[in-house]
């Protein structure tokens, strides 16, 4: 069993950063993918970016440049970094993780949820 917390969000101006961080219980946290998703009210959950236990990292095309994740094994922790943020990066942002095989950008591959985090851009 894996417990996640999210942490970081906030209300930020287009343009700005916002660093979100997540942390995980339990002591098998680097044989776990990592992922970043969010949801904007009204539509589904989609995927933003994800970290493999070897730390191959993916992105979805639309924060590809500007997000960047990263992990750190020792501390439990999955880290989103947001750059150049827009007014369509509001959201909430959930972090997940993944045992086994998984499709990063697939929801339905993760095993385990945060609450999430709300992220609002203003334009």
């Amino acid at each position: 069993q894996v417990q996640l917390a999210e942490s970081g969000g906030g209300l930020v101006q287009a343009g700005g950063s916002l660093r979100l961080s997540c942390v995980a219980s339990g002591r098998t946290f680097s044989s776990y993918a990592m992922g970043w998703f969010r949801q904007a009210p009204g539509g589904e959950r989609m995927f933003v970016a994800a970290i493999s236990w070897i730390s191959s990292t993916y992105y979805a095309d639309s924060v590809k440049g500007r997000f960047t994740i990263s992990r750190d094994n020792a501390k439990n922790t999955v880290d989103l970094q947001m750059n150049s943020l827009k007014y369509e990066d509001t959201a909430v942002y959930y972090c997940a993780a993944a045992s086994g095989s998984y499709y990063y950008r697939d929801p339905g591959s993760y095993d385990y949820w945060g609450r999430g985090t709300q992220v609002t851009v203003s334009s």
